[in-house]
């Protein structure tokens, strides 16, 4: 890919369903097939945003509503985009990460009922014309998801998301299937209720496609 602009491939759900484990199994495919891959992650992924991240999963900004919450996540994922992503993608790196503009359209969005032109217009704002070429977004029953969440965090306290209530999660469920559904050149819908190395597989060949031939990212020099 040292020819081209990189892809950037992201990743989305509501809790627990699986994104971590299923990111970490596609880089290893990947690199083993040669690729330069960088996994990253929102809220964080470069230092001023992972400074960031502590702030909101914490709950520490939730006092001052979920208006602020936004600018917060748009000021983490700028410093991302410029300080992480673009620089890889520029590389030609293949760029997994963990949640993008998408859950702020979900999360502070569609459930923390923040007008939408507010949203897109931070989104603009935050990503500077760097979009995903291709997002997966794992699908799995709000319970099903949340009890995942639960074991694996074992003893410690749920984060500022995960304690909120089950209808919470449920309708940002749906947000995101509109979104695959308003977006399909983008958006891949992934059945997460399947074994890991099913979903895996599924994965890996969608990427394979996208990765030979990029869809929405800068045009190759």
């Amino acid at each position: 890919m040292a020819d081209r602009t990189g892809i950037f491939i992201t990743f989305e759900g509501g809790e627990g369903v699986g994104k971590s484990t299923q990111i970490r199994r596609l880089a290893d495919s990947l690199r083993r097939a040669g690729h330069d891959v960088l996994v990253t992650r929102e809220p964080g992924g470069s230092p001023g945003a992972e400074a960031v991240r502590h702030v909101l999963l914490s709950g520490a900004a939730e006092k001052f509503g979920v208006r602020m919450e936004a600018i917060l996540f748009a000021a983490a994922r700028n410093d991302h985009v410029e300080e992480v992503i673009r620089p890889a993608m520029e590389t030609g790196a293949v760029v997994l990460c963990d949640r993008f503009v998408d859950s702020s359209r979900v999360y502070q969005g569609v459930t923390g009922n923040l007008e939408p032109g507010f949203i897109e217009a931070l989104q603009r704002i935050a990503t500077n014309g760097v979009m995903p070429d291709l997002t997966f977004i794992l699908d799995l029953p709000a319970d099903k998801g949340l009890a995942r969440a639960r074991r694996r965090g074992g003893d410690e306290a749920p984060d500022r998301f995960e304690k909120e209530e089950i209808e919470t999660h449920e309708k940002r469920r749906q947000a995101y299937l509109d979104i695959a559904a308003a977006e399909p050149a983008r958006c891949r819908v992934i059945d997460a209720d399947r074994a890991e190395d099913e979903i895996a597989a599924e994965i890996h060949s969608q990427v394979e496609t996208a990765v030979a031939h990029p869809m929405a990212g800068e045009p190759a020099e």
